[in-house]
């Protein structure tokens, strides 16, 4: 995906967005019924009662007014929630809600027509024909606003809530690991024989790597018998003396100027090409829980359940099938490991404690063992025995021994072997 797509996606899911195109419907509303009150009989005008316009419009220009307050307010307080009590990492996401950003657009939008309306109507534009038409546009406004507030009132019951938003997390990092494992290495080359290029490539800023553009580094040696190296991958934190890629000796200036635009760098991670900051974001949500002030295992035990479906995407991928269209083009791989080990030990570390949650993590590393024993297998097994070297210095022996019963070590040989395919789970 070209950076410009990337950027146009952003600013869609922008709150300001929406609430900017609704309040130009408003005012097209408003100013259509001047067009249209040529070809309205005044007679109908005048059975039909449409002087009253203006005290409707009175009413929903308050009222409008009153639940904009509100629904911001409500917003605000769930964005504030949210990052005190679960992760900050999660407030991306949640401000990204397109159902909240269609009620205050709609809110803001109809607040805006009816003053419009109301201002149009004070100096005399509208005849009895303009205020038919006026009319007629603010009962479908109106229907348009009851539809919107009652899926409005059902989002509210559940804006910034523990269980919304370890879902918002995990169909985050289930996107973007999914469309991994449909397009592995971005469909370029893997990195296998990893012998490094001549020349290497710095950037000119301190920041994450937010997205590389892989179309536009194949462009540029489309016609040459050279290849381009990535050395990072999305989330990655790079500084002026860290590379980024490799290139030949003989590249130009220019063209080196264009190998590092095609890397777009940011202040912060985020989750479009990035499938572990998803799962790191979760296991923040574990941590907090965990914590001596929240003592919440069971939410713990939820962002556990998520994590294994989420990880669970990676086993199944088929990587003698990649769709190699850039092989010009080379990227380093994905780790499993670096993935187990953001998810894994933040919650090893805090859950070493709890009883439930040393349990629950020993059965969670079990699953991806049988899920996938030749990715997760030994993986598996190095956390299942730091898990136990951490709940041996924080429980007591009767409640280790409880847990060392589900570790991996003590499965039976069978266990272990290879089951059906995961199918993977829903993205949402």
């Amino acid at each position: 995906m070209a950076h410009w797509k990337l950027l146009l996606r952003r600013l869609v899911r922008q709150i300001w967005f929406r609430i900017t195109l609704f309040c130009l419907g408003g005012f097209a509303a408003a100013f259509a019924a001047l067009l249209l009150q040529p070809y309205i009989p005044e007679n109908i005008a005048l059975s039909v009662g449409a002087d009253s316009v203006g005290n409707i419009l009175g009413i929903l220009a308050a009222s409008m007014l009153t639940v904009t307050t509100f629904s911001l307010t409500t917003m605000v307080s769930a964005f504030a929630s949210a990052s005190s009590n679960l992760t900050p990492r999660a407030t991306q996401l949640l401000m990204e809600d397109t159902t909240a950003h269609n009620a205050l657009a709609t809110f803001l939008g109809a607040f805006l027509y009816s003053i419009v309306g109301i201002v149009a109507l004070s100096t005399g534009t509208y005849g009895s024909t303009g205020r038919l038409v006026l009319l007629a546009v603010t009962i479908l406004v109106i229907i348009f606003i009851v539809v919107t507030l009652l899926r409005w009132i059902g989002r509210l019951t559940k804006l910034g809530t523990v269980r919304e938003t370890i879902e918002q997390l995990e169909t985050a990092a289930s996107s973007a690991l999914a469309k991994w494992c449909k397009n592995p290495h971005l469909r370029a080359a893997p990195r296998l024989d990893w012998v490094r290029m001549a020349r290497a490539v710095y950037p000119c800023r301190i920041g994450y790597v937010q997205h590389i553009d892989v179309e536009q580094l194949a462009g540029i040696v489309d016609n040459r018998d050279v290849l381009i190296d990535v050395d990072v991958l999305p989330g990655t934190f790079v500084d002026p003396t860290r590379p980024i890629a490799y290139v030949d000796e003989e590249m130009s200036d220019e063209d080196i100027g264009k190998v590092r635009n095609a890397f777009l760098l940011g202040d912060r991670r985020t989750y479009e090409q990035d499938p572990r900051f998803g799962l790191i974001a979760l296991s923040e949500v574990a941590s907090r829980a965990l914590s001596p002030a929240i003592n919440d295992p069971g939410t713990a035990i939820d962002v556990i359940n998520a994590g294994v479906r989420v990880l669970a995407l990676y086993s199944g991928r088929n990587v003698e099938e990649e769709d190699l269209v850039f092989p010009k083009v080379r990227m380093p791989p994905l780790s499993a490991a670096d993935m187990m080990e953001d998810f894994f030990v933040p919650i090893a570390r805090d859950g070493a404690g709890l009883l439930e949650v040393g349990i629950k993590l020993q059965k969670a590393l079990r699953s991806l063992s049988r899920l996938s024993p030749e990715l997760f297998g030994k993986l598996a097994e190095e956390h299942s025995e730091d898990a136990m070297r951490r709940a041996g210095k924080a429980l007591d022996e009767r409640d280790l021994e409880r847990v060392r019963r589900h570790a991996l070590n003590r499965m039976p040989e069978q266990a272990v072997q290879k089951p059906m395919a995961y199918p993977g789970s829903k993205v949402r």
